[in-house]
Parts: C-alpha cells; sequence; structure tokens
C-alpha cells in the first residue's frame, strides 16, 4: 500500500480504493501549463487523488 508522509511533523497517511479494496498505484497528471502533479490512481476503476496536504506542505509519496 503506498504510504504519504510528511517527516515535519510525522503524519502518514494510507490510501486505498473503498470500492474495490484495493491500494492506489503512484501516477502523474499533466496540467494544463505543462507542470506535472504527483496522484494516486485505483487500478480497477481508475479513480483519482491528488496527493495530500498538511499545513500547506504536500505529503510525498515514499518510493
Amino acid at each position: 500500500m503506498a504510504t504519504y508522509a510528511l517527516n515535519q511533523h510525522g503524519m502518514s497517511v494510507d490510501a486505498s480504493c473503498a470500492k474495490y479494496d484495493m491500494p492506489f498505484v503512484n501516477g502523474h497528471l499533466s496540467l494544463y501549463d505543462d507542470s506535472d502533479v504527483q496522484i494516486s490512481q485505483c487500478p480497477s476503476c481508475e479513480g483519482k487523488i491528488k496527493s495530500p496536504q498538511c499545513c500547506g506542505a504536500y505529503i510525498s509519496c515514499k518510493i
């Protein structure tokens, strides 16, 4: 399961799809300004979430 962690606060999040009970996989979403945003998505339904935030900082994924 992908775990997102923010070392500054010791906060972490496990992300999975509740509908299919499957862990999300890492991916990237290309934005209109040609920048990329890290996302997590379900391999079954292709639902997507952007990386969570804590205190205005993105919580990064351990790879």
